[in-house]
C-alpha cells in the first residue's frame, strides 16, 4: 500500500550527499533493512524488516533501489501476479527526506516498467488512499508519460481493516503502457 510516498521525514540519518548521482539497481538482501529504515522513518505503512528481506529475494526483478554514494535513497516494492502476467503491482514507493521534489519516485517507477522481468507488463497497478494526493498524482503523471490513460477504481472499503481509522484503498491502473 502506498501511503505518503513523499512524506519522509527530513531528520533521518545519516543524509546522503547532496553531490552524489543517484543509480539505480535490483535490490539485494543486504538491502532490505535499508528500506525498513527508510519506511520506520517516514508515514508509510510499515512492513515488518522480514517483508524487505523477502522482496528483495523472490521479488527482486521486480523491486528496484535507488542509492546515492552506496546509501540507499529510495526504492519500489511490486510484484507480478501469477493470474495476471500482463501487471505489476506496487506495493510501496519510499523516498528519502534528500530527494524531494526530484523525481525519484517517477524515475523509480520508469526503472521498474523498463526492467527485464516486466517485458510482459501492459499495465502498473497500485492502491492509494483517497487522502494521499502525492501517490495519486505520480500514477496520474506515470499515465501522461506513457500517453496512456489511469483508470481508477474501489479496491479495499475501509471495513476490511481491522484498525480503525484506515480509509478505503482505491485501485490506480496506469495503461497499456507501450515501452519505449
Amino acid at each position: 500500500m502506498l501511503k505518503g510516498d513523499t512524506d519522509i521525514k527530513s531528520q533521518m540519518a545519516p543524509a546522503p550527499s547532496k553531490t552524489g548521482a543517484v543509480h539505480f539497481q535490483k535490490p539485494t538482501v543486504e538491502d532490505g533493512a535499508a528500506m525498513w529504515e527508510l519506511v520506520n522513518e517516514s508515514t508509510l505503512d510499515q512492513n515488518s524488516a522480514y517483508k524487505y528481506i523477502m522482496m528483495c529475494e523472490f521479488f527482486a526483478e521486480t523491486c528496484v533501489v535507488a542509492k546515492e554514494n552506496d546509501q540507499l535513497v529510495g526504492f519500489v516494492t511490486a510484484f507480478i501476479p501469477p493470474e495476471r502476467q500482463d501487471v505489476v503491482f506496487v506495493w510501496q514507493i519510499g523516498v528519502h527526506a534528500s530527494q524531494r521534489g526530484k523525481g525519484l519516485a517517477s524515475q523509480l517507477l520508469h526503472q521498474l516498467v523498463s526492467r527485464s522481468g516486466c517485458k510482459e507488463v501492459e499495465y502498473v497497478e497500485a492502491t492509494v488512499t483517497p487522502s494521499n494526493e502525492a501517490s495519486q498524482a505520480l500514477f496520474r503523471r506515470l499515465a501522461r508519460s506513457y500517453h496512456t490513460e489511469c483508470e481508477v477504481s474501489a479496491c479495499f472499503s475501509e471495513d476490511l481493516f481491522p484498525e480503525e481509522g484506515h480509509e478505503e484503498e482505491l485501485t490506480f491502473r496506469v495503461g497499456p503502457i507501450k515501452k519505449r
